[in-house]
């Protein structure tokens, strides 16, 4: 019996004997009744909008067979790019970390560092603490000679301003001085 429709009476159709027969094995092959089979049908005609005399294009099983060939064509594609680009690029890098690491592994010899003793370590520091106090009293003792040369020029018509009273010579002379004590400061070896 179908469920659902139990109380519902019997209708008969007019059909040609070969649609009748052509129905019934259809019927037969999803194992429903006529009558369920007729609504299963009415219901796929009507939820997706299609009329039965459109043709729906290619079956299933060749969207299938398509999708396949598709598919195999992608992989051979992707195989292709590997075996071309990949592959080649992956060994190129490879070679050239292999010569990184080779060139990083050279050993470089820095000599055998020198020993000496704690009073000579200190006597080394102390005698630059006062060659650095030393310059540092000779910079200032400049920059006192310069800021006594200094004047304070108010403007009459602009800002007020400060000016240096100096010879060219004098100023020539203090630039060398400053320069000599700042190359003074070179880095040498102990």
């Amino acid at each position: 019996m179908d469920v659902g429709f139990e109380k519902e009476r019997f209708e008969t159709f007019k059909l040609k004997s070969s649609v009748a027969k052509r129905f019934r094995k259809f019927c037969k092959r999803f194992s429903k009744s006529q009558s369920m089979t007729l609504l299963a049908m009415l219901d796929f005609f009507e939820i997706n909008e299609v009329s039965p005399n459109e043709r729906l294009g290619e079956t299933v099983s060749s969207l299938k067979h398509q999708m396949q060939k598709r598919f195999n064509a992608v992989i051979a594609i992707i195989r292709d790019i590997e075996k071309s680009q990949t592959k080649p690029t992956t060994a190129m890098l490879q070679s050239l970390f292999e010569e990184a690491s080779k060139e990083s592994e050279e050993e470089f010899d820095f000599g055998t560092p020198e020993l000496i003793s704690e009073n000579e370590e200190l006597t080394y520091y102390r005698d630059n603490y006062y060659k650095t106090q030393e310059q540092f009293h000779t910079v200032h003792k400049h920059f006192e000679e310069v800021m006594d040369k200094v004047k304070y020029v108010k403007g009459n018509f602009g800002n007020s301003y400060f000016k240096l009273e100096t010879t060219k010579e004098e100023y020539e002379n203090l630039k060398q001085k400053l320069d000599d004590v700042h190359n003074h400061n070179s880095t040498t070896n102990r």
